[in-house]
């Protein structure tokens, strides 16, 4: 993958397309979850906003956590050692995103400074509404972090 179709990037322009963070994210590894495209955007469509508009966790790290458990995630309720890995894994990775976002994973701490409500109806996407808000790097940030694990456990 070059450098200008990076996860990041392709994370990136799906948001600007107007896909929500969590959906871009997803969005950006279909050819790794196996997810066709209106699966993916439909299992991460309420978590844009922090969780449906509630400011709480990020919508790209909610979808980073997506796909990390549709490719090594557990399903066996009984599981104990998959589950303690899976968990561990997933505060790594909260971690590596926080390392480089400015020390959170919540929406409302990430978009500190940027005037916005908790709530209500989504907002209009604008040129303004974008060069305001840190989230297309946050959602680049969030398909890089994962991107980068998974090579590193030889998911990818």
């Amino acid at each position: 993958m070059d450098q200008s179709n990076t996860r990041g990037e392709r994370a990136r322009n799906l948001f600007l397309q107007g896909y929500t963070c969590a959906q871009a994210v997803v969005l950006a590894f279909e050819d790794v979850t196996g997810l066709d495209t209106t699966t993916a955007a439909r299992l991460a469509s309420g978590f844009g906003g922090g969780m449906g508009r509630m400011r709480e966790v990020c919508g790209a790290v909610s979808g980073m956590f997506m796909v990390y458990d549709l490719v090594l995630g557990y399903s066996e309720p009984g599981d104990m050692e998959s589950k303690k890995r899976v968990y561990a894994d997933i505060r790594e990775l909260a971690e590596r995103f926080k390392a480089q976002s400015g020390g959170s994973i919540v929406c409302r701490e990430l978009l500190a400074g940027v005037e916005t409500t908790t709530g209500g109806d989504p907002e209009q996407r604008s040129a303004e509404y974008y060069s305001k808000r840190p989230c297309p790097n946050l959602v680049a940030l969030a398909a890089e972090v994962l991107d980068a694990f998974l090579k590193e456990k030889h998911m990818l």
